[in-house]
């Protein structure tokens, strides 16, 4: 297996992103993060934990197709976007880091290629990709994956 990458772009730049990734070539770093060894679904995975942790389980976290040119690249549902974000600030009523828990959670799926303490290192940067996501620039979330 490849990687994903996930990252922030306008529409246009996403596109053109994917097509320099799809050609094999190797994107500016920018705002994305890059995991080894995990597809597409694992982050839809990771976006169904995070909603539950925030108590907005039940919304559609699927990433959806962004153009049929490209069936690598897939755009960040909204709530998803506002679930990982909403991780950096979360407060619960126990002592328990939100964020860790969500990490451990998913570093715990079936077949995940990393353990907690990675996990955690993903979902931060991830958590604050998506914090960051500002909607008068139109920029969005977006997944590609090999």
């Amino acid at each position: 297996m490849g990687f994903t990458e996930i990252f922030v772009a306008t529409h246009d730049a996403a596109l053109k992103r994917a097509g320099v990734l799809d050609g094999g070539g190797s994107a500016p770093a920018g705002d994305a993060v890059r995991i080894p060894d995990i597809s597409d679904f694992e982050v839809e995975q990771l976006g169904d934990l995070a909603g539950t942790a925030v108590h907005a389980g039940g919304a559609d976290y699927e990433l959806t197709m962004v153009d049929v040119g490209s069936d690598s690249l897939l755009a960040v549902p909204p709530a998803m976007v506002r679930a990982l974000a909403d991780l950096l600030s979360y407060e619960t009523e126990g002592e328990g880091d939100i964020l860790e828990e969500v990490a451990e959670q998913w570093a715990a799926q079936d077949d995940m290629p990393f353990g907690a303490a990675e996990a955690r290192s993903y979902v931060q940067r991830l958590a604050e990709l998506a914090g960051g996501i500002d909607d008068s620039e139109r920029t969005g979330l977006y997944v590609w994956s090999a």
